[in-house]
């Protein structure tokens, strides 16, 4: 499969939690895929989408609720996650895109729980950690939080943190920033 360089795929995940240990039998799963496009000629983000997934193992606990915003009643609307796959190879080309998030978290997740529904995986092979990448272009001790990177690189932090659709959009600003200061070498 031919890779496209055309646009970077930014992926930033919501996923069921709890304040503790998961309840019973209930697993950690997706339950919003916030999507963010940059140009990779540009450098510049160009939109922003969120999947709410319908999660099938969990439901939405009053810790996570208060984390996300999310609601049982609003994931409850939302795709299967084998739908949501099928709409991030058909709509955003993720199988050759090259794709990134804000640490490994997101790809870790998307291979569980792939492995665990039996679905097809979404993405190629080309990942790339942001929050490793920032760390080491920009000198840092040690990698930090999304929000510290945008409080670090003079960045607002833009809409509600811990919303996939925002925090796609912020790793976007994130990424422009770091293509402009390496651009400018």
């Amino acid at each position: 499969m031919v890779k496209s360089f055309d646009r970077l795929l930014i992926i930033d995940v919501e996923s069921t939690c709890w304040a503790g240990q998961p309840p019973g039998d209930a697993e950690s799963e997706i339950i919003e895929i916030g999507i963010a496009l940059l140009d990779l000629a540009s450098g510049e983000p160009l939109s922003k989408d969120s999947l709410l997934v319908k999660p099938e193992r969990s439901t939405v606990s009053p810790f996570c609720k208060e984390l996300t915003t999310l609601t049982q009643a609003q994931v409850e609307g939302g795709f299967f996650f084998k739908d949501a796959c099928r709409t991030l190879e058909r709509q955003y080309q993720s199988r050759s895109r090259l794709w990134a998030s804000y640490g490994d978290y997101d790809r870790r997740q998307f291979e569980r729980q792939c492995r665990s529904r039996q679905v097809r995986y979404p993405f190629g092979i080309s990942h790339l950690n942001i929050k490793v990448l920032c760390a080491a272009l920009l000198g840092w001790s040690a990698p930090v939080g999304m929000d510290e990177a945008l409080q670090r690189l003079g960045l607002p932090l833009e809409g509600t943190h811990h919303r996939g659709g925002d925090d796609a959009w912020n790793i976007a600003k994130i990424v422009s920033k770091l293509m402009q200061a390496t651009r400018s070498l």
